[in-house]
């Protein structure tokens, strides 16, 4: 930072954008103002983009200070961590494993828990310590658990958390068990994304609570829900949002290839060619893949490049049974599949990118997700309203 003037604008701009939008309350105003996000950045970061998954060139502090204090005060998720760890040099690595949240995204989730006083709240992932500083400002860090997988992580969280003044209860573990230890809580949140909500989380969490965590399919799509756990050992609530959070290591996709489908032949192998007036270019928004994955269990894409924008866009079911694909030029109005295996994946999808069009093409709020011992029902509008699924 060039002057004392630019240090103090930027959270100042940062909050007056937070306010703006709705995601920084009157409530968690106070702890904004108290907890500042730069002492939560490390020193080397790679600054993401506003609504995107897609990182800038590596910046370090000391090489760049301005540069590093204008992404720190910007609505953006920053990466901190390549590759669990594993990558060290300049450039990117091939995964990112850890980050400092998009502002708006830690405020809008917060304000989802609906935190009261007194409240006891277990956080899974604790990154860089940012939104466990924030709880332990609002609630008192006696009130605040928070378990982190990897043990840098950790240890660098701890010490910042510290350094600030703070002391939350803070857990080198896995996040997917949640921490008994310290149970009940009344509030459960993750920063991290789940496919599947565990067990001990709803356990751990008393009657009434809250439970708030970014779920999405198989397939992709991603939002963050917020649940009520109920007596009977349940839990369920709406979606509020879109999302995008790196998933929980227990729970990371590991996909098969699609070589894996085509028993050593070239395509289109055995394929059965057929053709649709349905674009692949319009299946690929964030809300069409959730409204296709939690329709159509198990089924995953790639995507193959071609000339000119155009692609093949490669569906597998993970039962390694079935595959399809469906080719997209610019100009075209139909559009070649050829589908192989045990289902018909392309006709799979179309039929339930259909589905969601007839609903009134509904956004994520619409839908809500039901947790019970007979596992996770997603459903529109209400909970007697499930959304069907394959096979119908």
């Amino acid at each position: 930072m060039s002057t004392q003037h630019e240090a103090e604008a930027g959270p100042e701009r940062l909050a007056s954008a937070l306010i703006e939008n709705g995601a920084l309350t009157s409530d968690w105003l106070p702890a904004f103002q108290a907890v500042p996000r730069y002492l939560f950045v490390p020193d080397t970061i790679w600054p993401g983009r506003g609504g995107m998954n897609r990182q800038s060139d590596r910046v370090i502090r000391a090489d760049d200070p301005e540069l590093w204090w204008r992404a720190v005060y910007t609505d953006a998720p920053i990466t901190t961590q390549w590759d669990d760890g594993a990558y060290t040099g300049p450039g990117k690595g091939q995964t990112p494993s850890s980050s400092n949240s998009m502002p708006t995204m830690v405020f809008s989730m917060l304000d989802a828990l609906s935190v009261e006083p007194g409240n006891r709240v277990l956080e899974i992932g604790t990154g860089t310590g940012w939104n466990a500083a924030l709880l332990s400002h609002r609630l008192g860090a006696e009130n605040v658990v928070t378990v982190e997988v990897d043990e840098a992580s950790a240890r660098d969280a701890r010490a910042r958390l510290n350094a600030a003044g703070f002391d939350p209860l803070a857990v080198v573990g896995d996040g997917a068990k949640g921490y008994p230890e310290g149970a009940p809580y009344d509030r459960v949140i993750a920063t991290c994304s789940i496919g599947s909500v565990p067990r001990e989380w709803i356990e751990q969490t008393t009657p009434g609570g809250v439970i708030v965590a970014p779920w999405g399919p198989t397939y992709g799509g991603e939002a963050v829900v917020r649940l009520t756990v109920a007596g009977d050992g349940t839990a369920s609530g709406p979606f509020v949002g879109s999302s995008a959070f790196m998933r929980l290591r227990a729970q990371r996709k590991d996909l098969p290839s699609t070589q894996a489908y085509l028993g050593g032949m070239e395509w289109p192998a055995d394929g059965a060619k057929s053709m649709t007036t349905l674009s692949p270019d319009d299946v690929g928004d964030w809300i069409h893949m959730f409204a296709i994955g939690v329709q159509v269990p198990g089924l995953f894409c790639r995507v193959r490049w071609g000339a000119d924008g155009a692609y093949r866009l490669w569906l597998h079911d993970t039962d390694v049974t079935s595959w399809a694909t469906a080719d997209y030029e610019k100009g075209r109005t139909r559009y070649e599949v050829m589908q192989s295996g045990r289902r018909n994946l392309w006709d799979e999808l179309e039929a339930a990118w259909r589905w969601w069009d007839r609903q009134g093409q509904p956004g994520f709020e619409r839908f809500g997700l039901t947790v019970s011992g007979q596992g996770h029902t997603i459903w529109l509008d209400s909970p007697r309203n499930r959304v069907p699924t394959f096979p119908r």
